[in-house]
């Protein structure tokens, strides 16, 4: 038995330290240097919330470094500008889709889901393409991140691979049925390209969200704020919210009650909500209407 127990152990062991080689299937004719793909990347980043998290307190646009404080230790954004040694310069359309879509590294390493790629794996994949896109038209930028600081073991980024066995499946990922077009947008928008749930959903003890508890609030939040839930029984007075009074929210911050946005849901929208077109604002809120009816 202690022999059997030796062979599995070393087996499990060698698993965890197999790179990733995730194939991603780009569609024929699809680039990141496809004509218009700046432009539309230029929004989409705006949605996906690129320049909130990868930019430090006072740092530059996309260079990285802000801290993310978690049960788990601090993580720290990586440069994803187009610098060829300390941002993304060097990669390919495919190393971008694994890290978006996959949660892997340039180098086959598993990226700590402190990067939302747990809701980005349902992104679309010219939308991802111009993300990268718009990335690269940006001027690039000379900044080494200094290296997340984690309790241990979680240090050892090889167990990711075992937590994604656990809870990451993108290949399970559907969109529900039934629903208008304006509800199906927001639905994108909501769960993938904003990655609403990420902030907007408890997790359980080693960091993955509570799928039965979707949008239902997080009292763990970051930076040390209880996030408010979107649906269920807990949700307050959000239920009451119009689509129109969601909408506005979203674009300036106001509240119904003449109240306004504060902590880090000031700075989504601020960075984020208020530039899109009052379209796929109003296609999150009927989503999000839909939800608690």
């Amino acid at each position: 038995m202690a022999a059997a127990a030796l062979v599995v152990g070393a087996a499990v062991l060698v698993w965890l330290l197999l790179p990733a080689t995730t194939a991603v299937k780009i569609p024929s004719g699809v680039s990141s240097r496809d004509a218009g793909m700046v432009e539309r990347g230029a929004y989409v980043a705006r949605i996906a919330g690129c320049v909130t998290c990868h930019t430090a307190k006072g740092g530059v646009p996309f260079a990285g470094g802000r801290a993310l404080e978690t049960p788990f230790g601090t993580f720290y954004s990586p440069n994803i500008t187009s610098d060829r040694e300390t941002g993304i310069g060097k990669w390919s359309d495919e190393d971008f889709l694994r890290a978006l879509l996959y949660g892997e590294g340039s180098q086959g390493e598993h990226l700590y889901p402190s990067f939302p790629y747990t809701s980005y794996s349902d992104m679309k994949i010219q939308d991802a393409l111009s993300i990268k896109a718009y990335l690269m038209s940006l001027a690039p930028v000379r900044a080494a991140i200094q290296p997340h600081q984690l309790r241990f073991p979680f240090g050892w980024r090889a167990l990711m691979k075992g937590w994604k066995f656990l809870f990451f499946w993108p290949e399970l990922n559907m969109t529900l049925p039934n629903y208008t077009p304006a509800v199906a947008r927001g639905s994108y928008l909501v769960t993938a390209l904003g990655h609403c749930g990420e902030c907007h959903t408890p997790r359980n003890a080693l960091g993955a969200m509570d799928s039965l508890a979707f949008l239902k609030g997080n009292p763990n939040g970051p930076e040390g704020w209880a996030v408010p839930a979107l649906v269920g029984p807990s949700k307050g007075n959000f239920s009451h919210w119009s689509v129109e009074e969601i909408s506005e929210y979203l674009k300036t911050g106001g509240k119904p009650d003449f109240d306004s946005a504060q902590g880090p849901m000031k700075e989504v929208i601020e960075e984020n909500t208020r530039f899109l077109t009052d379209e796929d604002r109003a296609a999150m809120a009927e989503f999000l209407k839909s939800l608690n009816e």
